[in-house]
């Protein structure tokens, strides 16, 4: 009768409800009293009475200790302290922290993808992100110099606002794949989480930055981060467009990947290097690298609680103050 007045419930003290045993028990008492206190008397007729008025105060003789069984029991539920219980929750998150370290570069405009290297990217890369909602991921992009275009963040809907905003022009033509690592690495060096990874895409060679590759991986390995080096591009040649007074013309260029040193920079960090060379291969990695970190962990996400005792210390509150109020003024007859 009571489970949906508690729907939603629980008792940070459910073992004041053992007061409850203290209701029948005060109940008994004042029966006992009652009989002590008011006698019988036996006659053989009662003509000889005159009859009182009719009078609906006797009727109300008890309703005092109704009044404070009732306020008993609010404030019994007001002691075991109810609280919503959506407030809180068990979860199993992952407990990983990524960055994604993307080439931006001129050459990521070639449509050997579809629409182009850097917007399929960028699309695969957002359904890897929906698809890892309990991890706090990071976006890092790089040309010819590199920058954090969103820290670490669990709000996946502004990185992946960020993300769409990345466009080729940002900063200045080249690929600095060691200075592109680098950064990615110091957003992570300072992060507790259990696992920390970098996915870096590039479609070229080292020609720029101050950081080589390699020493960039080295200092990934220091800091515990695992590196997983995607190159992106077709085997021979890409079509690629350049703007022309008569339109966009396309000529086939050559896909340049330093898979040698990509290769190294993952096994310097116990990652992995993927070749994609079309959207369906570039999509199968991103799935792979979900697989592989997937080092879930159970945490417990404490957050505040509703109170809800207050209305019940309330409703007992104005019980005892209604039973004073009728024992001393209306119905003082009744309850004395």
């Amino acid at each position: 009768m009571l489970a949906p007045l508690f729907k939603g419930i629980e008792f940070a003290h459910p073992g004041f409800f053992w007061l409850f045993l203290l209701i029948p028990v005060t109940v008994a008492w004042y029966i006992w009293r009652e009989r002590k206190l008011y006698g019988n008397m036996a006659v053989s007729a009662v003509k000889g009475f005159a009859l009182p008025k009719k009078s609906l105060l006797p009727k109300f003789r008890h309703a005092g200790i109704v009044l404070r069984s009732l306020a008993l029991a609010a404030l019994i539920v007001a002691l075991a302290r109810p609280q919503s219980s959506l407030s809180w929750q068990n979860t199993t998150t992952e407990g990983i922290d990524i960055i994604i370290a993307s080439d931006i570069s001129g050459s990521m405009l070639a449509e050997d993808f579809k629409p182009n290297r850097l917007d399929a990217g960028k699309n695969i890369a957002i359904d890897f992100i929906k698809n890892r909602p309990d991890d706090r991921i990071g976006l890092v992009i790089f040309s010819g110099e590199s920058f954090t275009q969103c820290p670490l963040t669990i709000d996946h809907d502004v990185l992946i606002n960020l993300y769409n905003d990345i466009k080729y022009g940002m900063i200045e033509d080249g690929t600095a794949i060691g200075m592109g690592l680098a950064t990615a690495v110091n957003r992570l060096k300072e992060s507790i989480a259990k696992s920390k990874v970098v996915i870096l895409l590039t479609d070229g060679s080292n020609n720029m930055g101050s950081i080589p590759p390699l020493t960039a991986a080295e200092i990934a390995r220091q800091f515990n981060v695992r590196v997983y080096t995607v190159g992106i591009g077709t085997h021979g040649m890409a079509p690629y467009p350049f703007p022309t007074p008569n339109g966009v013309q396309y000529q086939n260029v050559p896909v340049d990947i330093d898979e040698g040193t990509l290769t190294k920079i993952a096994n310097t960090t116990g990652g992995k290097y993927f070749r994609a060379t079309n959207n369906a291969t570039l999509k199968n990695i991103y799935e792979k690298i979900d697989k592989l970190e997937k080092a879930k962990i159970d945490v417990t996400q404490y957050r505040k609680k509703t109170e809800m005792f207050l209305p019940w210390a309330i409703i007992a509150l104005a019980f005892l103050l209604l039973e004073f109020i009728f024992r001393n003024t209306l119905f003082r007859g009744a309850l004395t």
